[in-house]
């Protein structure tokens, strides 16, 4: 992970004093660094001499509904922790807003690497399949876990999820959108006709891609599944189609890589990477151009939702108005797929 030393948007005082009491035992003066590159919820390295932790928070300003819940993040990383699906240890939870200027969470600091983009290009090409396919080991894992065992059967609604995901990612668009589109207009009218009957229910990571897995240092094997804030129940093939959207973008959309030759490069195709999750026990059902241009367009409007906050001065990166504007990209990509 990078790390930027901006100044925080609170007094790292107040933070220090409440992780002294609600965590016995911290030694040493408390060192703070932003951990850049997320566009969402602000995240930190917090340091002492004998415990290294992460804390993340919602951004500042005024939030779309039901947006930023870290509570949630923090729910579900507590629910998986006895799980074969690996998640950071969550520490605690704080909704006073007194400490940080907004409800967060703290959980213990892991020691792996977090892959930028799905080219992989810190990994040798020959090793590179087997990262993709932990990837689909682990994306297998969550879609098999017990939803009455974990304590999560009422972590979402079962059941009509796409219709009601469109239903709500169109009222996003209407909340967060800074420009007309007519892709999204297609989208918004194709979308709610074209539904598969599939019904199932399983976990949904909601923003399953390899920026947000943590490997092991050394090895192509997972440690932690990442930035929980989207999660919910859901129907896997959601989580399958958003993993697989690389494949369809360009190297400026999102580092993309649909203009790779994925053979010389040592990546395999989407459906290789499918058919592995399949044969790691995910759901069988086949990922549809229904199902990658549904997650294409509800990254497209994730995406506007950043440069409406960028707009509004409470972006939670530097970058996010150049972000933001991949929006159209991710739209134009949806619409092709649908023609």
């Amino acid at each position: 992970m990078t790390k930027t030393e901006t100044t925080p948007e609170f007094d790292p005082a107040r933070l220090r004093d409440f992780l002294r009491r609600a965590i016995p035992g911290l030694d040493g003066e408390m060192r703070l660094a932003r951990i850049g590159g997320g566009q969402s919820n602000p995240t930190f390295f917090v340091d002492f001499d004998n415990r290294a932790l992460v804390l993340r928070k919602q951004p500042p300003g005024d939030l779309l509904p039901s947006a930023h819940a870290v509570d949630r993040e923090f729910r579900i990383l507590r629910a998986l922790s006895g799980t074969d699906v690996p998640v950071p240890n969550a520490v605690l939870y704080c909704d006073d807003r007194s400490v940080v200027g907004t409800p967060f969470y703290v959980m213990d600091k892991l020691d792996g690497r977090v892959m930028s983009t799905y080219a992989l290009p810190q990994i040798a090409p020959a090793e590179r399949r087997a990262y993709y396919f932990a990837m689909a080991e682990t994306l297998a894992k969550l879609h098999r876990v017990d939803l009455a065992a974990t304590g999560l059967t009422d972590y979402g609604k079962p059941g009509n999820f796409f219709q009601r995901q469109i239903t709500r990612w169109i009222r996003q668009w209407d909340a967060s959108r800074t420009r007309e589109d007519a892709n999204i207009d297609r989208l918004i009218a194709w979308l709610p006709a074209n539904i598969p009957p599939s019904d199932q229910t399983t976990i949904a990571h909601g923003d399953f891609r390899f920026g947000n897995l943590m490997f092991h240092p050394t090895e192509p094997r997972v440690i932690a599944v990442l930035d929980w804030e989207l999660s919910t129940l859901g129907h896997p093939l959601a989580d399958v189609a958003y993993s697989c959207m690389a494949w369809h973008t360009g190297a400026d959309e999102f580092e993309g890589m649909r203009d790779i030759d994925l053979a010389a490069e040592g990546i395999p195709t989407q459906a290789e990477y499918v058919a592995h999750y399949q044969r790691s026990g995910g759901c069988a059902e086949p990922v549809t151009n229904f199902h990658l241009a549904f997650s294409l367009f509800r990254f497209a409007v994730i995406l506007e939702g950043i440069a409406a906050r960028a707009k509004s001065g409470s972006a939670a990166a530097d970058d996010a108005v150049q972000v933001g504007a991949q929006a159209a990209g991710f739209a134009r990509r949806a619409v092709a797929l649908i023609d």
